[in-house]
């Protein structure tokens, strides 16, 4: 069974930063690409980033490009997403899911809420 669950979110002040982690469980996380997505309050589901298995290949929604940074550790199976220069516009659930552009199956998420 995928077992996904995210961790570091909280309340930061807007131009700070965050990492949030995933640990992954009940597939081989190594041979998976692997995804974040997040849902604003009242949104739904936007795709952020992707990094295929080998980490060869990385993704980036245009929305986030350039301030955040998706990476994993095969040895941990723990998935992050670093976020910097966060913005209001970022304030939502942030949850990892499995496969390349994925939204399905994701973990149940972490909340960041980032205050102006």
């Amino acid at each position: 069974e995928v077992r996904l669950v995210e961790s570091g979110g909280g309340l930061v002040q807007s131009g700070e930063s965050v990492r949030l982690s995933c640990a992954a469980s009940g597939f081989t996380f190594s041979a998976s690409a692997i995804s974040w997505v997040r849902q604003a309050p009242g949104g739904g589901l936007e795709w952020i980033a992707s990094m295929t298995a080998g980490g060869g290949n990385i993704f980036y929604a245009d929305s986030v490009k350039g301030r955040f940074t998706i990476s994993r550790d095969n040895f941990k199976s723990t998935l992050y997403l670093q976020l910097n220069k966060l913005k209001t516009a970022d304030t939502a659930m942030y949850h990892c899911a499995k496969g390349l552009r994925a939204v399905v199956p994701r973990g149940p998420g972490t909340l960041v809420t980032v205050s102006a």
